[in-house]
């Protein structure tokens, strides 16, 4: 396995790519074929004539992309399997918790898939997770674009006229996303408080200067992966009650809160965006998993009675597409680079190792891990 075909994106709102054209050509040294699709780095600001140029072959149609490979990459899942030659290898994010009908048909199909956020949170994997380089920049435009609906300035600033006071900044869940928004908060001037579930996390909270407020939900802790283990309904209402008061104080409260392959936990109630100041601001970030928000639309912004702007934070990552696809394509790259078989010259796929047997959810006409 070795000819790697890029797509281009077809939904409308995408603004990424899964390769950029430096990556290509490392890729293309290694030994790999490239073809791109025309046009698949364009909304990033990358031409066909960079891919050329990095040793890819142009084509129009997906058609004779599909035909030429054995590996097709792109950010999102496709709308069907169909095109797709059988033992190709396709490589994506998927959703593989909601998309069982769609793996099923890859699985008939005979295509082998890789989800890539089923990538283990290992140290080895690190370089290969599009879960924390897409989520860290996602964090920093949470930041920027609240910072920019926000009527009042983030620092504070001794003036003629009197002292502003710096904004307040609430960050609910402190992932990748959370640290950088918190990170991100305080080199604007904002003074920022952070709350996570996983006790764990205080002492990051705090290098970033940063303070932690403390909820008690009795016994807590993260799964294997890393990620916050699911509250129970009682925990989520004392969390809540416990919330309420630090966002009635805060400028911007940012929602992080994402539990993988569930519905996001419901953090910010109405009867607490009402006791929240007239042009206070809500970033939802896990919006496009049910919301932590309650009121939040994934597709619009929203405003409360009591004039509290509730910002879609969906992919935020779309917004900064030129780093964004440099980092995914940098998560691609290391995949590709790590299962290269030397000696035969192409792609193995291997599951003996962990990676791959994490990943990979669809092979020999069946999908794995049911």
């Amino acid at each position: 396995m070795k000819k790697v075909f890029l797509c281009k994106e077809i939904e409308k709102d995408e603004t990424r790519t899964a390769l950029v054209p430096m990556d290509v050509k490392k890729l293309a040294a290694m030994g790999y074929e490239l073809m791109v699709q025309s046009g698949a780095g364009a909304s990033s600001g990358y031409s066909d004539e960079e891919y050329a140029a990095a040793g890819a072959k142009i084509v129009q149609a997906i058609e004779d992309g599909y035909a030429f490979a054995d590996i097709v990459v792109r950010i999102n899942k496709p709308e069907s399997a169909a095109g797709l030659k059988r033992d190709t290898l396709h490589i994506s994010s998927f959703d593989v918790f909601n998309e069982k009908p769609l793996l099923k048909e890859f699985a008939q199909a005979g295509v082998k898939l890789i989800s890539l956020e089923m990538v283990p949170r290992t140290t080895l994997a690190q370089k290969m997770d599009i879960q924390s380089s897409q989520a860290s920049l996602a964090g920093y435009y949470a930041v920027i674009l609240a910072a920019a609906r926000l009527p009042k300035i983030f620092p504070m600033m001794m003036t003629p006229s009197g002292t502003i006071s710096p904004a307040k900044v609430f960050i609910i869940g402190v992932g990748v996303a959370g640290l950088q928004a918190i990170a991100t908060a305080k080199r604007l001037g904002a003074r920022v408080e952070a709350f996570d579930t996983r006790p764990v996390v205080e002492e990051q909270v705090k290098s970033l200067g940063a303070k932690f407020v403390k909820i008690d939900l009795g016994e807590m802790g993260q799964t294997e992966q890393g990620y916050a283990k699911e509250l129970t309904p009682e925990q989520i209402k004392i969390q809540q009650n416990a919330q309420a008061k630090v966002c009635s104080q805060s400028d911007i409260v940012i929602t992080t809160a994402k539990v993988f392959g569930r519905k996001a936990p419901l953090l910010v109630t109405r009867d607490m965006l009402a006791q929240m100041k007239a042009g206070s601001i809500v970033v939802d970030m896990a919006v496009s998993t049910g919301g932590n928000v309650e009121g939040s639309h994934p597709d619009e912004d929203v405003f409360t009675d009591n004039g509290v702007l509730i910002i879609s934070g969906n992919t935020l990552e779309r917004f900064v597409q030129r780093d964004a696809s440099n980092m995914f394509s940098g998560n691609i790259f290391a995949l590709l680079e790590h299962f290269w078989d030397n000696e035969n010259k192409g792609l193995k796929v291997d599951i003996s190792d962990e990676i791959m047997a994490g990943c990979l959810v669809v092979a020999d006409g069946k999908v794995l891990r049911e």
